[in-house]
Formats: structure tokens, C-alpha cells, sequence
């Protein structure tokens, strides 16, 4: 069965697709979730699968490699494999499979690999599987694979544990273990939505390699209408669990039929086109200054890290300022400094003309208030165990000693503010979406009426569309309260949206700084141009 699989099926002068869904229908717990799904792929081709969280896009990728979860099942429909029809088949049969006919490319490497397993054991573990028992023979290729896939000194990679190498090795090690048996199908499940744009284009450019050497054909299943068009032949749009439109990938971008996929393409901000800082922003008086700051943290054996090198900036009242970089860059430290979270080791820091470091008691408790710090992830920064009443009115308790009534007018005014209907008052993080989410921690950090927001990747975890959503309400609120914003991120589409100026870090110094279209347009430094260019969504642009 499985050597039927690999070899594709010639019918008179025409190639049978190498994969085939028609009509499919998944359920979980006997509610369906996808609906009358169909599409082909043939041999070699990049699908995306493009939509939302909730569109169905993951569910139809798992059907199609006997990896949904237990209450899942497939209800109607097919899928065919090189004409087998692979639907209904057991688990057992489908790891027969796996691996030399179909992989995958999970979304988060960190989740993905066994931390208590060393690399090599877990790439062999690929070979041995499919019946492969010659240990050096397996080593030998294994290290192979491993330096194939852009892994620098593979033997020690071979002997390593995943914390020890960085997301962006530990992706590479995934798609070693997807391309090892050279399939003819992988799926890569938003394989790099946790990394880098620089980190990002390199997997993407690796997977596109692999792709041509071996023949191998990529669903690519994401949310980034921008990654879908640097990397597809063919598109498929998903939403609500229907197709709402495919079709070649040019034509498709050039000319979109349906309102969602218009919609999907304005919301991202690789696709579109840039903000223009708003007359006078950039005048003025000073918020945030920042003057030769330096950062170090102890290491293991006694000594200390570097983590930021003598870093200056400075921010205009009302604007926002980006720091950029990769992973590493010192761009979190120094937006932790400028909160008063911690100490600089060297030089000075100056919020609204106040050194925080030389605060101390009320007056350090009253300058937290007015400089409020958003974090990533909304899920983690709120208590799981309070609802959202209790959540955004806690600030007001901590400093301000006002009456029941007083409080509940400011805790539904915030709410307003941010758009959040009064209904969701009462329930707790767990039962919202991450755009909702999102909205209430922003809530919690205007309840105070703070005048500074530092925004640290504040809208990197949420689909393009809530991104997009998120992003206009920070620019309303920016507009009608007069904030200053300190937007940290890795994401220079949305950077490039959303601020007036910029200072790229790489190894905690600034590479380059200045005003948000003087950076992108002419960037003076090899590193912010490699950075401009790793944006994905080139091809649309151009």
C-alpha cells in the first residue's frame, strides 16, 4: 500500500493529483466544523491555506494525516492520497505512512520536541519507525540531514537537548524529521508564526529547497495572507469551516472575489500600505528618554552578560517609537528599564523628566501608574481565576481609594474605551477570544489613565485580522487620549504601520535609528536591510 502511495498515478496524458478533498466534513463531538471542504494538489505544488483561528484550516490539515484529535472524527467526504482513499483508515495504518508519504511541520518546535531526548535521538527515532535498524548507518545520515537543514556543528547538534539550541534550530530540527523519508506531501502547520522575520524567511527559504531538490508538495497552513503570497502556487481560503474561495495565487491576490478574502488582504500589514506619521507627532516635548542605558545579567559561573550596550533614544510626546530586532536584541531588557522593572547597570533613563531609578516608596508607586506595560501574551498576564471586572478594576483598588460606584463607572468606561461589550464583565480570561483578550488587558492598563503605554509584542500572537483590529484601536486611542507609545516588536509590517520612529537593535546595541519611512525606504545598515527585506509579502508589494 504504501509503494502505491509514493508513485504517482498517471491517467492517459494527465498526472492524478497527488491529493484530492472533496466534500469533507470533520465533527468534534458530533458537531461539525468544516463544511463541503474541496481542493486538489498535484505533485511538487505549494497549497496555502489561508484564514482565522477557528476557520478550520488546522482540522482539515489533521484529517488529512490521521492526526485528528480523539473526539474528532470525519463524518463525510473523502480524501485521496494518489487515488487511495485514506479517510477512513485506522491509526496504525496511517503510520505506515507517516513520515515517508505525509509529514508534518508542527506550528511550536518548543512543544513539539521530547525535552528529555537528544536531537539525534529523535531524528533517528524517524528512520527507525520505518523498519531502518543499522545504528551507524542511521547516525550517518541523521548528521547528514542535520547539516542539510542549515544546522552549524551537526555532531554536536546530534548530542544536544532542545533547550539548548534556539526556536529557530529547533524548527530547522522539525523539518529534518518531516523531510527525512522525502515524502511527497508535507504539511507545514504555521511553521514559522513564533519566529523572527529574519529567522522566518530562512525556514521558509530552506522548506522551498528542500521542496525543489526532493519534488515534495507543501500545504501551508497559515494565517499570513503575506507568507501565503511570497510562497503558494495556489491559495485556498478558508472561513467558518467553508471554503470562501482558491485559486492561483497571483490571481487570487490581484483580484480576490469574496469581501473576507478583500478583508484579510487589507488587514495585512505586509500587504498594504504604510502609515504616515501624522503632522506634529514628532515635535514637541520629550516622554521617554533614553541616554547611553546599559544592561547585565549574571551568568552561571559568576561572571555577567551584556545584555544592552549603551543605548539611546528618545520619544515625542503622543508618538510612537519602535525598538526592533531579532530574538536576543535587547529590545524587552531596555522596555523593562524604561518601566522601572529594572535598575540600568549605566546610564540614565528620563519618563516625563523622572529618573525611575531614583524613585523610591510612593513616588516610584505613583510613576508606575502613569507608565502602564502590556504584554504578548493575554492569556498569561491576566488571573486565570478573576473574572474581567475584577481584573481591570484591581489597579484602582492598589492605588486609588475610591468608592464601589466611582470604580464600576471606570471600570465600564475602560471597557467602552477598548470596545469590549459590558456582558463579558463576568467572565473569566478562559472563555474569550485573543483579540478579547487582548482588549482587556489593554483595559486594565488605560484604567489608570496612564500617559505612556509600553507595548511589549502586544499584537504578535493574535491572527492578522484581531492584529489589525487591535492596531486601529491603539491609533484611536492614541489620538483621543494623547498617549505615548514604546512599541516593542519583531514584526517590521506592523512596525512599519503603526509608528512614527525606530531604532533597530541587534546584540543589545542600536544598529540604526530615525523616523519610521526614512529607516525602511534607505536603510544605511547591511543589518536593517537584510531585516526590510526578510518581510514577507515582497512579491505583492513589488
Amino acid at each position: 500500500m504504501t509503494n502505491a502511495l509514493l508513485e504517482p498515478r498517471a491517467v492517459g496524458a494527465e498526472t492524478r493529483p497527488l491529493l484530492r478533498i472533496s466534500g469533507l466534513e470533520v465533527a468534534y463531538d458530533g458537531v461539525p466544523v468544516t463544511h463541503d471542504v474541496g481542493f486538489e494538489m498535484a505533485p511538487g505544488e505549494v497549497v496555502a491555506l489561508v484564514g482565522e483561528s477557528g476557520s478550520g484550516k488546522t482540522t482539515t490539515a489533521q484529517a488529512v494525516i490521521g492526526l485528528l484529535p480523539p473526539n474528532g472524527e470525519i463524518t463525510r467526504g473523502e480524501i485521496r492520497l494518489n487515488g487511495e482513499e485514506v479517510s477512513r483508515w485506522s491509526p496504525r495504518r496511517f503510520d505506515s505512512i507517516r513520515g515517508s508519504v505525509v509529514s508534518l511541520i508542527p506550528q511550536d518546535p518548543g512543544a513539539s520536541l521530547n525535552p528529555v531526548l537528544t536531537i539525534g535521538a529523535q531524528v533517528s527515532e524517524v528512520f527507525r519507525l520505518h523498519g531502518r535498524r543499522d545504528r551507524a548507518g542511521i547516525r550517518a545520515e541523521v548528521l547528514a540531514l542535520l547539516e542539510r537543514v542549515g544546522l552549524s556543528q551537526p555532531e554536536l547538534r546530534f548530542r544536544q537537548y532542545p533547550h539548548e539550541l534556539s526556536g529557530g534550530m529547533k524548527q530547522r530540527v522539525l523539518i529534518a524529521m518531516a523531510l527525512a523519508l522525502k515524502p511527497a506531501l508535507v504539511i507545514a502547520d504555521e511553521p514559522t508564526s513564533a519566529l523572527d522575520v529574519t529567522v522566518q524567511k530562512r525556514i521558509l527559504d530552506l522548506i522551498d529547497e528542500l521542496r525543489a531538490e526532493n519534488g515534495t508538495a507543501v500545504l501551508l497552513v497559515t494565517h499570513d495572507l503575506a507568507v501565503a503570497a511570497d510562497r503558494a502556487d495556489r491559495i485556498v481560503v478558508m472561513r467558518g469551516g467553508r471554503i470562501q474561495e482558491q485559486g492561483p495565487a497571483r490571481e487570487l491576490l490581484a483580484a480576490p472575489k469574496e469581501a473576507y478574502t478583500r478583508r484579510l488582504l487589507a488587514d495585512a500589514p505586509s500587504l498594504s500600505a504604510p502609515a504616515l506619521a501624522r503632522p506634529g507627532r514628532l515635535g514637541g516635548e520629550t516622554a521617554i528618554e533614553v541616554r547611553g542605558l546599559v544592561q547585565n545579567f549574571p551568568t552561571d559561573r559568576g561572571g555577567s552578560f551584556r545584555a544592552v550596550s549603551n543605548v539611546s533614544f528618545s520619544v515625542a510626546r503622543g508618538s510612537t517609537h519602535a525598538l526592533v530586532g531579532e530574538s536576543g536584541s535587547g529590545k524587552t531588557t531596555t522596555a523593562r528599564a524604561v518601566v522601572g522593572l529594572r535598575r540600568p547597570d549605566g546610564g540614565k533613563i528620563l519618563v516625563n523628566g523622572q529618573d525611575p531609578a531614583a524613585l523610591r516608596g510612593e513616588e516610584l508607586r505613583q510613576f508606575r501608574r502613569r507608565i502602564q506595560l502590556v504584554y504578548q501574551n493575554p492569556f498569561a498576564s491576566l488571573d486565570p481565576r478573576q473574572s474581567l471586572r475584577a481584573a481591570v478594576e484591581e489597579p484602582l483598588l492598589n492605588f486609588e481609594p475610591l468608592a464601589k460606584a466611582e470604580r464600576e463607572r471606570r471600570v465600564h468606561e475602560v471597557f467602552a474605551r477598548v470596545q469590549l461589550a459590558p456582558e463579558l464583565l463576568e467572565r473569566r480570561p478562559a472563555a474569550l477570544s485573543g483579540g478579547q483578550r487582548q482588549r482587556a488587558a489593554i483595559a486594565r492598563a488605560l484604567v489608570l489613565k496612564p500617559s505612556i503605554l509600553v507595548l511589549d509584542e502586544a499584537v504578535s500572537a493574535l491572527d492578522v485580522t484581531v492584529q489589525a483590529q487591535i492596531l486601529r484601536l491603539l491609533d484611536e486611542l492614541q489620538r483621543d487620549l494623547g498617549l505615548t507609545y514604546l512599541f516593542v516588536s519583531h514584526d517590521l509590517a506592523v512596525v512599519r504601520a503603526i509608528s512614527d520612529t525606530v531604532s533597530v537593535l541587534q546584540g543589545g546595541e542600536i544598529r540604526e535609528s530615525g523616523p519610521v519611512a526614512q529607516v525602511f525606504e534607505a536603510p544605511q545598515t547591511e543589518y536593517a536591510r537584510q531585516l526590510i527585506a526578510a518581510i514577507p509579502g515582497r512579491l505583492r508589494r513589488g
